[in-house]
């Protein structure tokens, strides 16, 4: 059975959201040393654990150690060799949006919790030509079993890099396809897609137009240990994060931060009453939408909870009309007056409401983060 929504969510330090979140984002700028939500400082390394026992399960992590990370890391190698100049224009206005799978409210699924469903948020434009506080934000290209697709992904903070981040936020599914799966190819990041809005869908544009600040290559990428354990839809959508080391395919020098002019930080661990509103961003690609505009829902309202498997972080939920393509994208609210990314689009529903759900990053995400940052070059 569904649980009761809740009620008004306490205002702690004006964690907010809305319209202007990314229009009047305050860019941890290259000029600062960006961090994680607590602004600058790099996030230390997980507490050395004592335990002797070693993990037993996807969700165990908890006693992982670095050797634990590096197995798991080189047991799923990540390989990406993306030739220039693959992600032609054509390539990419053929890619189709990655699906973002979908889930029912229906109350007879076993050991599903949640919400009443949030209302319904229609997805508005981004304003021509984008800010630059929205550079952060971009597509991802990839080629899949069944073809070329496209997901949404977006610039997050390096604590081990204050201001040189090369480092993508997205989620598991644009990135590998779970148990039985393995990576996907040819991944590539293309931040600010159309900032200018000259690129048109059936009209002639130039690479510059549609990739303002040029193409990305995966070089390394994570996801959690729990999605490439698990498959099939529930309670693995819970733990759908991923993250991609990228370099420039012109070879300029400069990072990824550096080119688009800031980065976000991961707010991990949020502590859910400080989080009164959310805005959600990407790139839908499924109709309505064709891929070519950046589209933002935001919700008034502190998302609601949807759980597969109670023992798990509960899913953000909130109103959203976005479709496939959008998935990956980040999830931002306000904090201390800066943007903080929460979550990312992972699954959505279109009955009988329009709705996206995304991960809670609670301590798997933090673990995994900051072991990829230290240690996965």
């Amino acid at each position: 059975m569904p649980y009761t929504s809740r009620g008004r969510v306490p205002r702690r330090r004006a964690a907010v959201a809305g319209a202007a979140v990314l229009a009047a984002l305050a860019l941890t700028t290259t000029a600062c040393g960006p961090g994680h939500a607590g602004g600058g400082k790099a996030a230390s390394a997980p507490a050395p654990v004592v335990k002797p026992a070693p993990p037993t399960g996807p969700d165990d992590l908890a006693n992982w150690k670095l050797e634990d990370w590096a197995r798991f890391v080189s047991d799923n190698a990540f390989s990406n060799e993306v030739a220039e100049g693959f992600w032609s224009i054509a390539r990419m206005e053929g890619a189709k949006g990655r699906p973002t799978p979908e889930y029912s409210h229906a109350a007879a699924q076993s050991g599903v919790q949640q919400d009443a469903p949030p209302a319904a948020v229609r997805a508005e434009p981004q304003p021509h030509p984008y800010s630059p506080a929205t550079a952060v934000v971009g597509r991802i290209f990839m080629t899949t079993p069944e073809g070329d697709a496209a997901c949404s992904g977006t610039v997050v903070s390096d604590p081990v890099n204050p201001g040189r981040s090369n480092l993508v936020y997205t989620a598991a599914h644009c990135l590998h396809d779970g148990k039985g799966g393995g990576w996907l190819k040819n991944i590539a990041f293309v931040p600010g897609f159309n900032r200018d809005g000259q690129a048109v869908r059936g009209k002639p544009y130039s690479e510059q137009q549609v990739s303002p600040y040029g193409r990305w290559t995966a070089v390394r990428a994570l996801v959690s240990p729990t999605w490439v354990k698990e498959s099939g839809g529930g309670a693995h959508d819970q733990y759908d994060y991923g993250i991609v080391r990228v370099r420039s395919e012109s070879g300029s020098g400069k990072s990824l931060e550096e080119t688009v002019g800031g980065s976000v930080p991961v707010w991990f661990n949020a502590p859910r009453d400080q989080i009164s509103s959310a805005s959600s961003y990407g790139y839908p690609a499924e109709r309505p939408f064709d891929g070519m505009q950046l589209d933002h829902c935001d919700s008034a309202i502190p998302p609601s909870r949807l759980s597969f498997d109670r023992t798990r972080p509960p899913m953000y939920v909130i109103g959203c009309t976005m479709t496939g393509g959008s998935s990956g994208g980040g999830w931002f609210i306000t904090k201390d007056g800066k943007p903080n990314l929460i979550s990312v689009t992972s699954i959505g529903n279109r009955n009988p409401s329009e709705d996206l759900a995304g991960p809670s990053l609670q301590d798997q995400a933090k673990q995994a983060f900051e072991y990829f940052s230290k240690n996965v070059k």
